[in-house]
């Protein structure tokens, strides 16, 4: 019997079905994390941006940069604005290749959590991402920064050139619009008893108050970037459960406020443009019962804004995304239920909201067993659709994303 430095070559030959075994099972476990992208036979693209493991992943956005790579960003810690070691990190997929890269960080306050990121290119190609930093780990008091790259097409995270805090100055009219739009408004007030305050009234009192009208705006979906290079960002308070948009005229380099969208919870804006001008805010419903899907428009450029009301779409208190196509066509992507996020659907309009024809599901699977969540929609220059989502299966999390041509959805239910 020969000696080897593994062993005797008996022990060798008995180690190796084990060792084989062990490589196939690599192997195996390996390709379900990275998914490679490959087309089912709808059309529809789908993989993990990178393993799945048992950190808080969250609020992704996905980017197209100039020469076709896609880049991704999300915040990942031990939980959300209590937990002081969330970060900003991202991966990029490079144009032709099928997996994602490690990832890397792109923002880390120490000692702070860094949050709700989203990134966009201006007219003028530069790379912009929009996030938030905690203060005293409360929503209300949290600070929105930016960054700004030119030099974004290399691997790892892009070279900033410039960072700054977004300071909006919400005036008087901001209190008068809120305290007008509610008392104009019908919705009941379900949520209250006869002997606690008005939601309405508590609201209207706060916006009185400058440092209060002034602080805590945040992001989460990417801006809409007109054809004259004017940028509508959306924005929402956690503080004021309500939203506003930051307008800039001078491709990110300032920013004022809009008026408020007013109702009662509308959140999280995802802002598309009619062909008549008319700016549309779908929204998160974190108002009372039943849940649904906000609506506000805008016919001044996003400056002013109807109050909130609620379309008949269900919502359970999630982020919602949207986009206008090449074409015209609109798509959005949401979680369709009243409770839960088990459950991510992408519907498309042929005639601007009107009506949602068609519907696909992204995921679909019995409630209580996971959820897939705030969802970043784009397209890209070659007509496909990509969507950047939140995963949680079993514990296993990342950030899943998605690739589909239109006519995927249009191979789903007709509504």
């Amino acid at each position: 019997m020969k000696n080897n430095r593994f062993g005797t070559d008996d022990q060798t030959k008995r180690k190796s079905p084990v060792v084989f075994l062990l490589f196939i099972l690599f192997c195996v476990l390996t390709s379900v994390t990275l998914m490679p992208l490959k087309p089912t036979d709808s059309g529809l693209l789908q993989q993990n941006i990178f393993p799945v493991q048992g950190k808080h992943v969250h609020s992704s956005s996905i980017v197209e940069l100039s020469n076709g790579d896609l880049l991704s960003c999300w915040f990942e810690g031990s939980g959300e604005r209590t937990a002081n070691d969330v970060m900003i990190k991202g991966a990029r997929l490079k144009k032709g290749q099928n997996n994602w890269s490690k990832p890397f960080v792109m923002a880390d306050t120490p000692d702070n959590p860094d949050c709700n990121p989203l990134l966009f290119v201006d007219k003028i190609k530069r790379l912009h991402m929009v996030w938030i930093v905690v203060v005293a780990n409360r929503w209300e008091s949290s600070i929105l920064k930016t960054r700004i790259s030119t030099d974004y097409l290399g691997d790892g995270a892009p070279k900033w050139n410039w960072q700054d805090i977004i300071l909006l100055k919400p005036g008087a009219e901001f209190a008068e619009t809120i305290e007008k739009q509610f008392r104009e408004s019908d919705t009941p007030g379900l949520a209250w008893a006869e002997y606690a305050p008005r939601y309405e009234n508590m609201i209207v009192e706060a916006s009185k108050d400058a440092a209060k009208r002034e602080t805590g705006w945040m992001g989460r979906i990417k801006p809409l970037i007109l054809a004259d290079g004017k940028i509508l960002l959306p924005l929402y308070s956690d503080g004021f459960n309500l939203s506003i948009v930051g307008i800039s005229e001078d491709n990110g380099d300032n920013w004022k406020a809009s008026l408020p969208i007013v109702g009662r919870g509308n959140i999280q804006p995802t802002i598309l443009q009619k062909t008549d001008g008319t700016m549309v805010a779908y929204m998160r419903d974190n108002g009372d019962s039943p849940g649904r899907i906000m609506i506000s428009t805008s016919s001044d450029g996003g400056y002013s804004w109807c109050p909130a009301k609620k379309t008949s779409i269900p919502n359970p208190g999630s982020s919602v995304d949207a986009i206008v196509l090449n074409n015209g066509h609109w798509l959005l992507t949401c979680n369709d239920l009243e409770e839960g996020r088990n459950r991510l659907a992408v519907y498309l309009s042929e005639d601007e909201g009107m009506n949602w024809k068609w519907k696909q599901y992204l995921e679909n699977i019995p409630q209580g067993e996971g959820g897939f969540a705030y969802p970043t929609m784009i397209q890209t220059k070659d007509g496909m659709i990509h969507i950047s989502y939140s995963y949680s299966v079993k514990n296993d999390k990342t950030i899943r994303h998605a690739c589909f041509p239109e006519s995927w959805v249009k191979e789903g239910n007709t509504k």
